[in-house]
């Protein structure tokens, strides 16, 4: 599987996984398939979304790992400094947590309506969590 479904609330969006880049976050993520979760606005990274994960781990390590996603791109933080989480970048974004700046394993890139997933990250800020389900 090379791509899949993303839904956020009631918008659905493409996306591709990133094998080149992490093919073993790639793989772990295939795994978990379909997967749901609530996504909130981060507090620190600038325009960009979260999943926190806790202390959940992906038995991942870093693979090509970015502070700097592009808009509609997907990084896991595996842990260490800080909880696993995903970002979802919708804007200008600097992955950073309360222990300082982050990098994540970009795994999965949106590949359509990216104007409307700014929309989604700015309704994210001001209205509150909603949820993503991931090849649902």
């Amino acid at each position: 599987m090379t791509s899949l479904t993303i839904t956020i609330g009631d918008d659905r969006f493409d996306a591709r996984f990133d094998d080149a880049q992490a093919p073993e976050t790639c793989a772990r993520f295939r795994a978990l398939l379909p997967w749901r979760q609530k996504i909130i606005h981060v507090r620190w990274s600038g325009e960009a979304c979260w999943i926190p994960l806790g202390d959940l781990d992906f038995g991942v390590g870093f693979e090509s790992a970015t502070s700097h996603p592009r808009p509609g791109q997907f990084l896991l933080y595996p842990g260490g400094i800080s909880e696993t989480e995903i970002l979802l970048a919708y804007g200008p974004a600097c992955f950073a947590s309360k222990a300082g700046q982050l990098a994540g394993n970009p795994f999965l890139t949106i590949t359509s309506d990216l104007d409307r997933l700014a929309e989604i990250g700015r309704e994210i800020l001001w209205r509150g969590a909603r949820d993503i389900a991931f090849g649902v």
